[in-house]
């Protein structure tokens, strides 16, 4: 049964929500990388053989596998594949940054170049856990961020193959290559390059804790995305929402894992009563029951305000993953929303639409983050350089300041490296 709370009555530790997960995965992981670093591909053999219970012949996916893939998914998954790439290609084109130039004083030219991260490793779950969904939406803003080479890699099943909707869906995102490792073993052959697998410059993708604590552990020697936790989704709704849609909505997050978060923040009692009420009708019609009801049963929570202006408010201290404003005028709060991963508006735009079809990014923060961090993005996929040039007479103009400056913070070469210019020889 989901736990129902007056917000006024809810302690600060309680209102955060934070799921802290325990796990005792540090050494496991720090050995697993060095054993990567050390012996390269017998390394990632050896762990595809205790892992995944499977002796591979080759850890590179062929183009017989994925000419195999293509016969096996049928056509009209590959459509709706094809038209979720075009809204996801359509969302993050319009994020693409500029070089720009400032030349407004003479003899001083500045600016800053978006250069495209080269190589790109993108970690996409296996087994039980198997999301085309985010092949697409960690690839397509890598390929139109300009970057060279995006490289999968994904756990093998038990007979050797890799799950063909994930193949199809690399083939039509544009990834160069997919090989067969999953884990942290997998992160460490991204981050160091083993005899097959190219080092790359930056790894996205989710996870388990493995993973997570692997993508902590070689963060440094090269970037990644972030380090996510289990699911979230937090509904602000007000007494004329329909408490079925509702409690569908929090479900389809609790079945994720039973460490997902699902909140419902309403100003109406009686809501939070249907809701709860209609949570226990479709928990057991669920194919990963078990997986809601301990979501449900241990992290879910309906908080019950005086309004939907506080709702808002409790959504903010949040900072949810997933925010859905179900009200007729969604809009009237938008902006009043500071803190939130993805912001889905209205009674008709369930989370599941933004995670495999609306188009903006379903990577998005967790466990508070979204107070300082942002959904993945094609701003994810470049770097930025900066260049001045000043001519003599330009530096002239600044050389005394730059030499106080620099005196000032008791760095004397600073200071001598700007005043020398113009010194006789």
């Amino acid at each position: 049964m989901i736990t129902k709370y007056n917000y006024g009555d809810i302690a600060d530790n309680e209102i955060l929500l934070r799921c802290e997960i325990k796990t005792n995965v540090e050494d496991i992981v720090s050995e697993i990388i060095a054993n990567v670093r050390a012996n390269k591909d017998n390394a990632l053999f050896e762990y595809c053989e205790r892992f995944d219970k499977v002796s591979l012949p080759s850890l590179e996916v062929s183009e017989e596998e994925f000419a195999e893939a293509d016969a096996l998914v049928d056509d009209k998954f590959k459509e709706i594949i094809k038209k979720a790439s075009e809204n996801i290609y359509k969302f993050h084109s319009a994020q693409v940054r500029q070089s720009f130039v400032i030349n407004d004083t003479d003899g001083v030219v500045m600016g800053q170049k978006v250069i495209p991260i080269e190589k790109v490793g993108l970690y996409v779950p296996g087994g039980t856990a198997a999301y085309p969904s985010s092949v697409l939406m960690n690839c397509i803003p890598a390929k139109i961020a300009g970057c060279s080479q995006i490289i999968m890699v994904t756990p093998p099943s038990k007979d050797g193959k890799v799950n063909p909707h994930i193949l199809v869906a690399a083939k039509i995102a544009g990834v160069d290559k997919v090989f067969k490792v999953g884990g942290a073993q997998a992160v460490a052959a991204l981050a160091y390059g083993t005899e097959s697998i190219p080092q790359v410059d930056k790894i996205v993708g989710p996870g388990n804790a493995f993973v997570a604590e692997a993508k902590k552990q070689v963060f440094g020697q090269v970037a990644i995305d972030m380090i996510a936790g289990p699911s979230e989704i937090l509904v602000v709704a007000d007494a004329t929402c329909n408490p079925k849609y509702l409690a569908a909505d929090l479900l389809s997050q609790a079945e994720h894992d039973k460490m997902a978060t699902a909140v419902l923040v309403t100003d109406s009692a009686n809501l939070a009563d249907a809701v709860s009420d209609e949570l226990e009708r479709q928990i057991p019609l669920l194919a990963r029951e078990e997986i809601a009801r301990a979501s449900i049963d241990n992290n879910g929570k309906i908080i019950i305000t005086d309004s939907i202006d506080e709702a808002i408010e409790v959504a903010n201290r949040i900072a949810p993953e997933h925010l859905e404003i179900c009200v007729d005028e969604p809009f009237m709060y938008l902006d009043k929303i500071k803190n939130a991963g993805s912001v889905f508006m209205g009674k008709y735009c369930p989370e599941a639409l933004g995670d495999y079809m609306a188009g903006p990014n379903h990577t998005l923060p967790t466990s508070g983050t979204a107070r300082f961090s942002s959904p993945l993005s094609v701003d994810d996929f470049v770097k930025k350089t900066q260049f001045s040039y000043f001519t003599k007479n330009a530096l002239g103009a600044l050389c005394r300041d730059v030499e106080y400056f620099a005196n000032k913070e008791g760095l004397g070469a600073h200071a001598k490296s700007a005043v020398i210019r113009f010194e006789e020889n």
